[in-house]
C-alpha cells in the first residue's frame, strides 16, 4: 500500500508514505483556522500560528528556533482560513528530534506573556506590509465581498484593534474550543521504517488528552452578485472577477479544477495568458484560481493592466469565459487539458514537502488518501459536456462579483 496510516486512541491520526530520500518531511495539520474565529478573536489563529514558537514547558524560544536549525533542519508554520499547520524538513536521522519538537509546540507551548506584545507588533507591521500589495490585499477584500456576514469573510491576519486585547487567557481558550484531537492529522514523507515511525508517533502524540468533536461546517447564506470599485494610489489598475464555487466536497470538484486549468492556470498556454497577454499585451499578471473548502469554494479571475487598458482587458476576459459556457471542447482540446493537468500534479508532487501536507490535508477532510492513479483516473472521467455544463454554471456573468482597485 502507497500510504501507512493510523488512529490512536485520542483520535489523532497518522499517514505516512514511505520514501528513497535523505531528506524527510513531518507535519501537524489542525483543523482549526480563521473561520473558526468569535467576534472578538479575530486574527487569533495566525496570532497562534506566530507566538506558539515563544516557548514550551521545557523549551524557551531560542532552543526551539535553533533545534533543528542546527542539524540543517527548518520548521515553520501557516494559517489558513481552515487549518494551522505546524511543519518541518530534517534529515532523516532526526525523525525522533522532529516529532518530538513539533509535539512540544503543538502541545505544550506556554505563552509566554512578555512575548505578546512583541508578536503583537509584528503581525500590525505584517498587516500593513499586506496592505502596500494591492496584488495580495484585492484577494482578501474581495473574499469579504462575496461572503459577507460569513466567517470566510474575514481576513485570516486580523485586525489590529482585536489583536491588541488578545491575553493568554484568550489563546488557552481558542486552543482548548477548536483543538480538537480528531480533528488532527500527523503527515510524514521519509525514509523510515512503519516499526519506528508507529513507535515514535505513539511515544510522542498518544499522551494528548482527547478532546473530540465533529467538524463544524459554516452554512452559506444566499450569493448576491456585487461590483465594488475602490481609489487608490498606485501606478496599476487591479481587478478581481468571480463568486463562490463548489465545496471540496463537491462531485464537480474535479472538473472544476480542469477547467480553472484550462482558462487560466500556472501554463503559459492558458486562454486567459494567451488571449490577453500574449495577443494584446495588455497585462503582465493575469490568471484564475479556484480554491475548495469545508463550506464552500472560490472562484477568481484576477488580472493588473494599465487604466486605459482595464475596460478592454474585463471585455475579453467575460469573452473567454463566454466560449467556455457556449462552446464545448474537441476531443483533442479536452486530451491537451486533462495530459496538461496531470503532468502539473506530478510535478507538484515532485516536491515531498507540498505532497506530506497534501496527504496530511487528504486524510484530514476525506479520511482517505487517493493515489495519483486514482486522482488520474477522475480526470480522465471528465467529458466536454461535463466541463460545459460547469461553465454554464459557474460563468454566467449575472452570477459574477467583480471589485476593481482604480489607479487615482
Amino acid at each position: 500500500m502507497e500510504f501507512e496510516t493510523l488512529e490512536l486512541e485520542n483520535g489523532i491520526r497518522l499517514v505516512h508514505k514511505q520514501i528513497s530520500s535523505p531528506v524527510a518531511h513531518l507535519g501537524v495539520i489542525i483543523n482549526a483556522g480563521s473561520k473558526d474565529e468569535l467576534a472578538h478573536e479575530h486574527g487569533m489563529a495566525h496570532f497562534i500560528e506566530h507566538v506558539i514558537f515563544k516557548g514550551t514547558q521545557k523549551r524557551k524560544a531560542y532552543h526551539i528556533l535553533n533545534n533543528l536549525d542546527n542539524v540543517g533542519g527548518d520548521i515553520n508554520a501557516y494559517t489558513t482560513k481552515e487549518d494551522t499547520c505546524i511543519y518541518a524538513s530534517f534529515l532523516n536521522q532526526y525523525y525522533k528530534r522532529a516529532a518530538e519538537l513539533i509535539s512540544d509546540i503543538c502541545f505544550n507551548s506556554v505563552f509566554p506573556e512578555k512575548e505578546l506584545p512583541k508578536e503583537k507588533e509584528v503581525i500590525y507591521d505584517e498587516i500593513n506590509q499586506y496592505k502596500d500589495n494591492p496584488a495580495e490585499d484585492i484577494f482578501e477584500n474581495f473574499e469579504s465581498l462575496i461572503f459577507k456576514n460569513h466567517p470566510l469573510g474575514k481576513s485570516i491576519l486580523g485586525q489590529k484593534k482585536t489583536i491588541s486585547r488578545f491575553t493568554r487567557e484568550d489563546i488557552f481558550k481558542f486552543i482548548k474550543n477548536n483543538y480538537k484531537t480528531n480533528q488532527i492529522v500527523v503527515s510524514s514523507v521519509g525514509n523510515i521504517g512503519k516499526k519506528e515511525l508507529v513507535k515514535i508517533f505513539k511515544k510522542h502524540f498518544s499522551e494528548v488528552i482527547p478532546n473530540c468533536s465533529e467538524n463544524k461546517l459554516y452554512p452559506i447564506e444566499k450569493y448576491k452578485p456585487e461590483i465594488k470599485l475602490i481609489k487608490r494610489a498606485g501606478s496599476q489598475c487591479h481587478t478581481i472577477i468571480g463568486s463562490p464555487s463548489y465545496s471540496l466536497y463537491d462531485k464537480q470538484k474535479t472538473s472544476m479544477s480542469l477547467l480553472n486549468n484550462l482558462l487560466g492556470g500556472p501554463g503559459l498556454n492558458c486562454r486567459l495568458n494567451m488571449n490577453i497577454r500574449e495577443k494584446f499585451g495588455f497585462c503582465y499578471s493575469i490568471d484564475s484560481n479556484y480554491l475548495p473548502l469545508a463550506d464552500t469554494g472560490i472562484f477568481s479571475v484576477y488580472f493588473a493592466t494599465d487604466n486605459k487598458h482595464n475596460e478592454k482587458a474585463e471585455m475579453l476576459v467575460l469573452k473567454e469565459l463566454s466560449k467556455l459556457r457556449n462552446e464545448k471542447l474537441g476531443t483533442l482540446q479536452l486530451l491537451r487539458a486533462k495530459n496538461q493537468l496531470k503532468g502539473q500534479i506530478a510535478i507538484s508532487n515532485e516536491s515531498k514537502l507540498n505532497e506530506m501536507l497534501s496527504i496530511g490535508k487528504s486524510l484530514l477532510v476525506y479520511n482517505k488518501i487517493d493515489s495519483i492513479e486514482e486522482v488520474y483516473n477522475k480526470i480522465d472521467k471528465i467529458s466536454a459536456e461535463n466541463l460545459q455544463d460547469v461553465a454554464n454554471e459557474m460563468f454566467d456573468e449575472k452570477n459574477l462579483s467583480k471589485l476593481t482597485y482604480q489607479k487615482k
